[in-house]
């Protein structure tokens, strides 16, 4: 997901036709592995605010409650991409919009190890796979009910897919997993195209009763129901769809809903909804009795209302600001308050593969040879905002190899002298100009942009620094090819955490060919390499579990050789409890906070 979570959709450039797959022995092992980096696996437990510690949160429930009522505050320095549950690749949307959608399946609500483990949320039971994995079974509870009593159905699961998914208005953010999965879809043109039967030629999902889907895959694909945990899954009944203005006033099928209308840039409430059943929902204690977000609030502004106890949570879940950072770490009043996980997410740097001169591998290894990596992870906040990254690989992923470190420099400083030659290889002796696209209302990205723009200027590579807010970067600028080509945007300073724990949950989206999208795009260096994109075809096909890892291995250090990826660090976050947030934890699945669980003390 990128960091926060993106991707558009519309047709990919091209398509091989093979697509996806690895075997469900390696999720678990890879959930094994990913959590064997997010602690000791203590769950339950935890203490009081009082008597919390540094980074208790990681691994266990701090000031455990189960007391209801009260307003849950969030604030956010940017937006939603769309708080529509079929129109986001945000992680913390995909965390948030789980207070009024409901997915087929979702994670467990625990610390540690247990935070990965799927189970069943609008599904009755566990998806049953047929014996090759091409076909996937999923019945719903009985008794489901919208906001306005309507019942929950499985066409209306469908038609949610079928929206975020196909056509040539198909919504704009979000993963297509399932475009390239399902079978019997290819000429299938999305249900705005025949308003008298959406779903006509939609043939991938069956609904052969009221609460039962059928899916037909086009290959064999072990980590499917890991895909049913996209909220892209949330039902959306037909006849309430409005495109992307859906968003101003969700179909609520969870225990909150919309209060008035979404405002973009403003706000968005939400209030309980009487028709949600909690006999139904395992994992959402749904303790408050108010919600509120506030969008568009400056990151120091929140930092401070958090810790003056004005905010509770900073939606964005990417922890505090540089400002506020080193402050909370070093103050023994406020330390015990805070958090400090690694999130097993990846902070870099795209280098187009398309704009030149940056089209020649030479350039770009130059851009990678002068790259400093003290200062990018200076600006990342030191040790405490990340772990300096050869490679592009969380640790915690099969297949993940700390040693690749093919632009090795003396206190990771960068090697000018490598940069130099590569300069005069790709017929640049004195250096280029181009421009890097940064996020302009998050801070660590700033001043990532800043620090390889100096870094660079030591070999005459002149950096000019272009800010774009948030909510549309991802889709409309570093996410739109035609405006990183019309704008010279050689870099763009960006961020990927995996869709799900594996080598293809985590690569995917940002090296394979097939990725590239007109619009959404997180392949952003436009990386089109033949050898990278066969193994992503070649590792759908393998069993076993260690060859499967190893292809990883191969993928991660060819794109590093082809120079696309300047990797930053693999960031740890500074996050701030307040004393009044109770049941609060890191959890795996979503790289934050579990905000299903949160509840408050406050009046």
């Amino acid at each position: 997901m990128s960091t926060h979570h993106f991707t558009h959709a519309g047709p990919s450039r091209r398509r091989r036709g093979s697509g996806l797959a690895t075997a469900c022995t390696a999720a678990a092992a890879a959930v094994a592995l990913l959590l064997s980096a997010c602690g000791d696996g203590r769950g339950g437990g935890g203490g009081g605010a009082a008597d919390a510690e540094f980074n208790q949160g990681e691994t266990e429930i701090v000031n455990p409650s189960d007391q209801t009522g009260g307003t849950l505050r969030y604030a956010i320095s940017s937006d939603f991409d769309s708080p529509d549950p079929g129109n986001t690749y945000y992680a913390f949307s995909w965390n948030f919009t789980r207070y009024y959608a409901r997915t087929l399946l979702t994670y467990t609500e625990a610390p540690g190890e247990g935070g990965t483990e799927l189970q069943p949320d609008l599904a009755e039971g566990m998806p049953q796979g047929n014996e090759d994995s091409t076909e996937w079974t999923v019945r719903l509870k009985p008794g489901l009910k919208y906001e306005d009593g309507s019942e929950i159905t499985a066409e209306d699961v469908k038609y949610a897919i079928a929206r975020s998914n196909f056509g040539d208005q198909a919504l704009p953010n979000g993963p297509k997993y399932f475009q390239e999965l399902l079978a019997d879809s290819d000429d299938y043109e999305g249900p705005y195209a025949d308003e008298a039967d959406p779903l006509a030629g939609f043939d991938g999902i069956e609904t052969p009763d009221d609460h039962t889907l059928v899916f037909h895959l086009n290959t064999s694909f072990s980590e499917f129901p890991y895909v049913l945990v996209q909220p892209q899954t949330a039902p959306v009944p037909a006849e309430a769809d409005r495109g992307e203005q859906y968003q101003s006033h969700v179909m609520s099928s969870g225990p909150y809903k919309f209060d008035g209308d979404y405002r973009p840039g403003v706000s968005l409430n939400l209030v309980r909804n009487d028709q949600w059943d909690a006999a139904t929902d395992p994992t959402r204690k749904a303790l408050p009795d108010r919600i509120e977000v506030q969008l568009g609030v400056d990151q120091n502004e929140i930092d401070q209302r958090l810790v003056n106890g004005e905010v509770d949570v900073d939606l964005a879940g990417a922890g505090v600001g540089p400002a506020m950072k080193g402050t909370l770490i070093t103050d023994d009043t406020q330390r015990h308050s805070v958090d400090n996980p690694q999130t097993n997410t990846l902070r870099y740097v795209n280098i187009n593969t398309v704009i030149e001169p940056l089209d020649d591998p030479a350039c770009r290894e130059a851009v990678m040879f002068a790259a400093d990596r003290d200062a990018l992870q200076r600006a990342w906040g030191g040790d405490t905002g990340g772990d300096i990254a050869t490679q592009l690989m969380p640790a915690a992923l099969p297949g993940a190899d700390p040693s690749i470190d093919l632009y090795p420099s003396q206190d990771d400083k960068g090697d000018l002298d490598k940069a130099r030659e590569k300069l005069e290889e790709c017929g640049e002796p004195d250096g280029f100009s181009t421009a890097i696209g940064a996020r302009a209302d998050r801070p660590t990205d700033v001043s990532t942009a800043e620090a390889l723009q100096q870094a660079l200027a030591r070999v005459g590579i002149d950096v000019e620094i272009k800010q774009y807010p948030s909510d549309s970067y991802t889709n409309t600028q570093a996410g739109s090819p035609d405006f990183v080509h019309e704008n010279d945007l050689g870099l763009t300073v960006y961020g990927w955490a995996p869709d799900w724990p594996s080598g293809y949950g985590f690569m995917s989206k940002v090296l394979d060919g097939d990725a590239i999208q007109d619009a959404g795009n997180t392949n952003i260096a436009e990386l089109d390499d033949s050898r990278i994109n066969d193994w992503f075809d070649e590792v759908v096909t393998v069993d076993d579990q260690e060859e499967r890892a190893s292809i990883y291995t191969r993928i991660d250090e060819r794109a590093m050789q082809q120079a696309v990826i300047v990797p930053a660090v693999f960031e740890r976050t500074v996050l701030y409890r307040p004393p009044h947030l109770t049941n609060v934890y890191y959890h795996a699945g979503y790289s934050m906070y579990d905000y299903m669980a949160l509840g408050t003390t406050r009046e």
